[in-house]
């Protein structure tokens, strides 16, 4: 008999797995596989419903440089591939990342459990030679470069363009999403590492790549994104009042004054129209704001949950002073092919935003050289049969909304103007030229990562790329390869689920009162109280421990199938199986038969020779009964505790070893 896992139970024969290495016990945890930079969340999320606080935040910083942000504003892909997603909804896991960020994150002014909780299995185990190394680029893959490099000894000075450092983490998220007080002491905490920091650099204008190398920087990296925004060359487009989002993002996160009007018009489908849409119906600067009773009552926030009275007057009178103000979002999407996130479009509704569905923008209508509106059409269809965009239209119905303000938000382009020939940096369709396996460019000794490297993702995929950036160019400056290698262990699992933890709902975090949230800058999402922390951690699943099946015990008595609650493992004949999947099983066991024979033996006769015991992974809520139920101990289960290890090795040929391969 043999164990495997099934691929579907929808089709009449199953498609088997045989969990015969590590490679599958490692992508058993959806959630630590699906994050790039590879985060152990169901560690953390455990810890947390263990009370174990301050382990779940070492184990959430181990891998990430910034993990107080990602407990604020990633994507957080580990939700999307979460297993409880499977059985109801997926463990909350980026709100409990906030939680114990808080408690010990460098937004608490201490930045000791920082610098002790970062991993260094991950960094190469050779060190530098306090060689001088150039990040341009003080954005997420620039910083996350240096905090790896200012660790293997090395030289780390930092330019930034602007007056601070945070790339899009200051111009692109939203004050309101993302406290720049957190910002700046997660930065803080890298640049006191040792690493230097010199602001108002800008490259191209006060210093060259070629300018760097004659300083005697060894290894220079670009971290410089995607500055600008892009813009569709719509008739009007010229107008006053027509903006990037992106601009009017720095402008409203630094707090500067812009010129909008009352009537705006937001460009866009993603999360960055979202953040500029939710911006503008904010109180911009000099507008009327709230007033220190208002702010008050922000801070109250306990007592309105607790059913304690307040009064709104305040907030609902700034409302109301800027309830003459509009703003609508335009995009070519229905609802449900929207790339923004869903609580993005939620909360924007309730703070007034108002959501054209499939309609793309005609022309901007202006009037002595100002905007009056905006056109649109009606998009029949986004995407054509190959799945490519390629929008169609009905010309007949047209769509005029009254605008003094039109803002784009469909995407990013680079500004690679400082380029020169004698750089040695190539370019390709708008973005630096890397080798995608060490993001090492044309140049030797430049390396680059991030949107200007790969186009536009998520914070951690720049995080992720950022690690082996640092790695390749350590390697290039030692003239070594660093392998990273699997280390894994095997020990007997001993664990109590909370009771009940099968029926627990997803609740996520509080938000602040819609009347509150738009008329002032505070941030909207609130964080976990710890009970209901606690709670919602313990409705993890704990993938990391496993049913493990020992064949040569099994009876095949069906105690295990008939005790399963979720009824997902099943001991089934050989002809269930796809034939060939089948005879793969028997063939090593040494039957007498050809492959011919056995493909042509009847249903019966197949399910003589063997069978197989199955087990659908997908909705395991390791309840252990099946372990309890099995007379012979055949079931057990195990806890497969894995992390990945740095290991440095001498290059013969680094020449060979970094030159550029096609992208």
């Amino acid at each position: 008999m043999t164990p495997g896992t099934l691929a579907s139970n929808a089709a009449p024969t199953w498609q088997l797995r045989v969990p015969d290495d590590s490679q599958y016990w490692v992508e058993m945890v959806k959630c630590r596989q699906a994050c790039p930079v590879h985060t152990d969340a169901c560690g953390y999320v455990t810890a947390i419903a263990e009370g174990r606080d301050e382990d779940a935040y070492r184990i959430a910083r181990a891998t990430n440089p910034f993990a107080s942000i990602c407990g604020r504003v990633c994507g957080a892909p580990c939700e999307a591939n979460c297993r409880r997603g499977s059985l109801d909804e997926p463990v909350a896991i980026r709100a409990l990342k906030r939680f114990v960020t808080e408690q010990f994150g460098p937004e608490t002014g201490d930045y000791a459990a920082y610098r002790q909780g970062a991993d260094q299995r991950m960094l190469p185990p050779n060190r530098g030679d306090y060689e001088r190394i150039a990040i341009v680029g003080g954005g997420v893959s620039g910083l996350t470069v240096a905090h790896d490099l200012i660790q293997l000894g090395y030289r780390v000075t930092v330019f930034e363009a602007h007056s601070s450092p945070g790339g899009m983490l200051t111009v692109g998220v939203p004050v309101f999403r993302l406290p720049r007080e957190l910002v700046r002491h997660e930065i803080e905490a890298i640049v006191a590492m040792g690493v230097e920091l010199k602001c108002n650099m800008r490259l191209g204008r006060d210093f060259t790549i070629e300018s760097l190398r004659r300083e005697g920087y060894q290894a220079i990296f670009l971290g410089i994104g995607l500055p600008k925004g892009r813009k569709l060359p719509l008739p009007g487009s010229e107008a006053s009042g027509v903006y990037d989002g992106l601009d009017f993002l720095r402008a409203f996160n630094e707090g500067q004054p812009m010129p909008v009007g009352r009537r705006i018009v937001v460009i866009g489908g993603g999360n960055v129209a979202y953040d500029v849409a939710r911006s503008a119906i904010r109180p911009l600067p000099g507008e009327e704001s709230l007033t220190s009773e208002s702010k008050q009552n922000v801070t109250q926030q306990d007592e309105l949950r607790s059913g304690q009275h307040i009064a709104y007057d305040v907030a609902r009178s700034a409302l109301r002073m800027s309830g003459d103000k509009s703003v609508h979002v335009v995009c070519l999407e229905a609802l449900d092919e929207m790339p923004a996130d869903e609580v993005e479009i939620l909360e924007g509704g309730e703070e007034g935003v108002k959501l054209h569905n499939r309609r793309g923008p005609v022309e901007i209508l202006q009037q002595d050289g100002r905007v009056t509106g905006l056109r649109t059409r009606k998009c029949l269809s986004v995407f054509n049969a190959e799945g490519r965009f390629a929008p169609e239209y009905d010309d007949q119905d047209i769509e005029d909304i009254p605008a003094d303000t039109v803002m784009f938000a469909i995407g990013q382009t680079s500004d690679l103007s400082f380029l020169s020939p004698e750089d040695g940096v190539e370019s390709e369709r708008g973005l630096i030229k890397v080798n995608p396996r060490t993001y090492q460019t044309t140049a030797p000794d430049v390396f680059a990562c991030g949107d200007i490297a790969h186009g536009p993702r998520l914070f951690i995929d720049a995080i992720a790329s950022a690690h082996t950036a640092a790695r390749s160019m350590h390697d290039f400056l030692r003239h070594t390869r660093t392998d990273v290698v699997l280390r894994k262990q095997w020990s007997p699992a001993s664990y109590t689920m909370a009771e009940g933890w099968f029926g627990l709902e997803r609740e996520d975090p509080s938000a602040l009162e819609t009347n509150l949230r738009v008329s002032s800058i505070d941030n909207t999402e609130l964080c976990y109280s710890a009970p209901l922390a606690r709670r919602q951690a313990s409705r993890c699943l704990r993938c990391n421990v496993n049913t493990v099946f020992n064949t040569e015990l099994c009876i095949a008595c069906n105690g295990c199938v008939d005790v399963c609650p979720e009824n997902l493992i099943r001991l089934v004949g050989l002809s269930t199986l796809d034939p060939e999947e089948a005879w793969a099983q028997v063939s090593p066991l040494g039957v007498e038969l050809s492959r011919e024979e056995f493909l042509a033996l009847p249903a019966s006769e197949k399910d003589q020779l063997g069978g197989l015991m199955l087990k659908d992974e997908s909705t395991c809520i390791r309840c252990t009964l099946c372990a309890t139920r099995c007379p012979t101990h055949a079931i057990t289960m195990q806890r497969f505790d894995f992390y990945t290890e740095c290991v440095s090795i001498p290059a013969p040929n680094p020449a060979v070893l970094y030159q550029v391969a096609p992208v």
